[in-house]
């Protein structure tokens, strides 16, 4: 070990049982063997967790060293439990914060402000400074709580009984005929001074009695208060009080002598002393006055009734004494108030239960357990309820109530398709119709050939009686008897059977699965899922069917229909209806065609949109329709730019939503001018785009089968997205020879458009462009007779990583042509206007490692003594 690490154990052992002892000297105790975790506060397990750290300890060498010196191992598990509770539960940060108790209107002269409790991080718990132990003890919090003062009231009536002495303040309002006011105070004497009226003695007398003799005294200068029609008058009342020395001795937290203002009666002590410790008696506070029992307190009579009979104000000198407690025991279970109490002499378990608040509704009330410790073992008493009133608990005793059992005396449920399902009481004699009455009958569905009654035997194994429930309740088979805990589930039929469904797909508003009806016909179908698209076909609407039972390999049953617009169905067997899980299929019409857009984009006379009219509709076409090419068109740079297989369209549900939002918005626009028609359609359009965006919602990710390979290619895509330089994008581009396009149309080159399609047709390029590994990549003009060296050589040359051989030339409309070889001579492709040379990087090489040089090395060996054996 390093000295180091020395230092900081022999430290930790030091501070370890300078605290620990420190902590047990407060119970008559010297040995750390029997130090009790439950006794410390959160507030000293957090203090020994700072000072070991600050020590440069941890937790587990502090409980490991705990261990070393004797701690028991439970003790040291406790503690080990206490500090990762804490660790867990929030910052271990400490603060002592003092202050002074509210302020008061009545000043008490020379009175010692009291401290605040001892306050933590954790405000939200006014006792967490206490220990579990002293959280338990009954009365114990009533002292501890931050959020409550016993601090006594200054600003009431002055009391009639109340008894003055030195250095209360006293003010005398004399008004009427004559008016004076006076300030004087009580001296040590006992004595008042009034000018013209001389000294007044009140020492040790009551308000009541001390008004008298001075409304006398000041008669001698105000003649008006002595005559029997006075016409001046005296008020006397206290200002500021005087305080008073109160010792306090016993078992306190804080024992010592205290100044409190003259109003303060016991309670406002033992507040200001801390209240009893864990070893004083809240029963049995005594209050002595000239070496003279004045009163016991019984602070039990304050937190149980409320009654806060301990008003005598306290006087200079009294002594307020907290005896040990003589007797305490535990009470457990479901009680409204768990905890320690102190029990008098002569008091029962009755009593016990009443400090505890009484039973809960989870207790079983009528036996108590009772832990006694003996004087040489522990013995376990049952306490029945009849003798509740008559067992007297001792010290130590450890009460625990119990719990009802968890379980039903008189249970019976029923479940299934009954009116009123659910539980009900089991009354002697009741059977089965009596169980399906009190549910108020059958449902409907009910399946009634079979029922099962579930009934619990007496091991409480499991018996299934089978029930015939239509022959019980015609009377025409005995009934069952019920017993405890059986259950009887009546199914409905519907839970005997698939749920009934039929399907429709294709050329429909609203295709989907559709709740199965009697007599429903295709007709009913298309109307409930709103009807044709305006691409349906009205022939050949397909039913295709369940087969059942058939062994000659057919898979379903094909039913063919024709429907017109009006869900008139005509044919042989148009007025059949459907089955369950019968599938219909709307067709397309096989001359609907959705329009298909493709655009021209630059040096033509009619640039924009055009629909494509035929099918076999080309390139040359398309120039045509936009007027040919003006006279600024660069015809080698046009460029056709097509969407891929990456490409993800719009679906028509998107489209149609789209379409009738801008509808919507234009009549929007025009608010001022709406008709009532224009606000039908608005409501209309909002139903059919909220009903677009659920089908999109729920179908969206249907493909149909020519989608598939297209599908397949957008998911490959989207997997090659993240890897390397890899640059996935849904358009690409394609090169023509618009020159060639145009003077052969419909030939070879001129390509059939398809939708999306944009032909990009640029002004006359006159710049060359040069990219990657050249010294300064820029653009530079162009020269009919330069060269690609001659570019690169504007660009500064190439630079060391290039990799020659490899260019490339893109030209302005889109065709690639690469550099090739020819006798290890790089043959490097022209250059036409708008073209971009591009210069790769030469990949990195990785160093050969030493396995790879060692490995290299035994080769060239194991060579060399091949060849030299060889030769020999």
């Amino acid at each position: 070990m390093t000295v180091s690490f020395l230092w900081r154990v022999g430290c930790l052992q030091g501070f370890l049982m300078a605290f620990l002892v420190g902590f047990l000297q407060a119970q008559s105790l010297q040995d750390i063997q029997s130090v009790k975790v439950d006794n410390l506060s959160d507030a000293q397990i957090e203090q020994l967790i700072k000072r070991a750290e600050s020590q440069g300890l941890n937790e587990q060498q502090m409980v490991n060293m705990a261990a070393e010196r004797g701690m028991p191992m439970a003790e040291v598990g406790k503690l080990r439990q206490r500090i990762n509770s804490l660790k867990s539960g929030g910052g271990s940060n400490l603060q002592s914060q003092q202050g002074t108790r509210p302020s008061q209107l009545r000043q008490t002269q020379g009175a010692v402000s009291s401290e605040d409790l001892f306050d933590s991080l954790r405000k939200s718990d006014p006792y967490y400074d206490l220990s579990p132990f002293q959280k338990r003890i009954f009365g114990f919090k009533l002292f501890h709580n931050r959020n409550l003062t016993f601090s006594p009231s200054l600003n009431v009536p002055t009391p009639p009984s109340y008894v003055l002495g030195a250095g209360d303040q006293l003010l005398i309002d004399v008004y009427g005929a004559s008016q004076q006011s006076y300030d004087v105070t009580v001296n040590p004497e006992g004595r008042i001074f009034i000018p013209n009226v001389g000294p007044i003695d009140v020492g040790g007398a009551t308000i009541a009695a001390a008004t008298p003799r001075i409304r006398s005294s000041l008669s001698r200068i105000y003649s008006g208060l002595a005559s029997s029609n006075p016409s001046t008058f005296m008020d006397l009342r206290l200002g500021n009080l005087r305080t008073v020395s109160v010792s306090m001795v016993g078992e306190l937290v804080r024992p010592g002598t205290y100044t409190l203002p003259s109003f303060a009666t016991p309670f406002n002590a033992l507040f200001a002393a801390g209240g009893p410790n864990e070893n004083g008696s809240f029963r049995h506070v005594q209050v002595y006055r000239n070496n003279q029992l004045m009163t016991e307190i019984d602070i039990y009579d304050f937190l149980i009734e409320g009654e806060f009979s301990a008003s005598l104000n306290l006087r200079d000198n009294d002594v307020i004494i907290v005896p040990p407690i003589r007797s305490r025991v535990e009470i457990s279970g479901p009680v409204r108030r768990e905890g320690l109490f102190e029990m008098k002499p002569g008091e029962t378990v009755d009593k016990l239960i009443a400090f505890a608040g009484g039973f809960d509704s989870r207790a079983y009330r009528e036996r108590l357990t009772v832990t006694r410790r003996t004087g040489s073992e522990k013995r376990i008493e049952d306490v029945d309820a009849g003798n509740f009133a008559f067992f007297h608990p001792q010290d130590g005793d450890a009460f625990r109530v119990g719990e009802i059992l968890n379980r039903f005396e008189n249970r019976v449920q029923v479940t299934g398709a009954l009116m009123r399902p659910g539980t009900f009481a089991l009354q002697a004699g009741m059977g089965v119709r009596d169980l399906v009455e009190m549910a108020q009958g059958l449902r409907e569905d009910a399946f009634l050939n079979r029922a099962t009654l579930y009934r619990t035997r007496g091991d409480f194994s499991l018996e299934i009686v089978p029930i015939d429930v239509r022959a019980i309740m015609e009377g025409k088979e005995q009934d069952i008897v019920l017993r405890r805990e059986d259950v009887l589930n009546i199914p409905s039929i519907y839970e005997l059977r698939e749920e009934y469904y039929v399907k429709i797909s294709g050329e429909v508003n609203r295709p989907g699965a559709f709740a199965f009806g009697e007599n429903m016909t295709v007709a009913d179908l298309v109307l409930k899922a709103g009807g044709f698209k305006e691409s349906a076909t009205s022939s050949k609407v397909e039913i295709a069917r369940r087969v059942k039972d058939d062994v000659s390999g057919k898979l379903a049953e094909i039913i063919i229909l024709d429907v017109d617009r009006e869900l008139k169905v005509s044919g042989t067997r148009a007025l059949e209806p459907l089955k369950p899980f019968d599938h219909v299929m709307i067709r397309r019409s096989p001359g609907f065609q959705r329009e298909q857009l493709v655009k021209v984009e630059g040096e033509a006379f009619y640039p924009g949109s055009y629909a494509i009219a035929h099918s076999d509709e080309r390139i040359s076409d398309l120039v045509a329709r936009a007027g040919g090419l003006n006279a600024f068109a660069y015809a080698k740079g046009a460029t056709l730019i097509r969407r891929n297989e990456f490409f993800k369209a719009p679906t028509e549900e998107e489209i149609k939503a789209e379409t009738l939002t801008g509808v919507k918005s234009r009549i929007s626009r025009d608010s001022l001018d709406r008709t009532e028609s224009d606000k039908i359609l608005a409501a209309r359009i909002d139903r059919k785009i909220a009903e677009s965006r659920e089908y999109d919602r729920q179908f969206g990710n249907e493909v149909d089968p020519d989608e598939l390979r297209q599908q397949s290619m957008q998911e490959t895509g989207a997997a090659l997205e993240g890897v390397g330089e890899i640059n996935i994008r849904d358009i690409e581009l394609i090169g023509i020879d618009l020159e060639a396009i145009l003077r052969n149309p419909h030939g070879a080159e001129d390509l059939l458009l398809r939708e999306g399609d944009v032909l990009s047709i640029p002004r006359e390029l006159q710049t060359v462009r040069m990219r990657g590994e050249v010294l300064y990549p820029t653009s530079a003009r162009y020269r009919p007779y330069s060269g690609f060296k001659d570019y690169i050589s504007r660009a500064g040359g190439f630079t060391e990583r290039s990799r020659r051989g490899r260019s490339y030339v893109v030209y302005a409309n889109g065709d690639v042509q690469r550099t090739k070889k020819f006798l290890f001579i790089n043959a490097y492709p022209p250059i036409a206007p708008g073209a971009e040379i591009i210069v790769p990087t030469k990949p990195e090489r990785e160093p050969m490692s030493v396995q790879g040089w060692v490995g290299l090395a035994t080769s060239l060996t194991t060579l060399v003594i091949l060849i030299d054996r060889v030769r020999n």
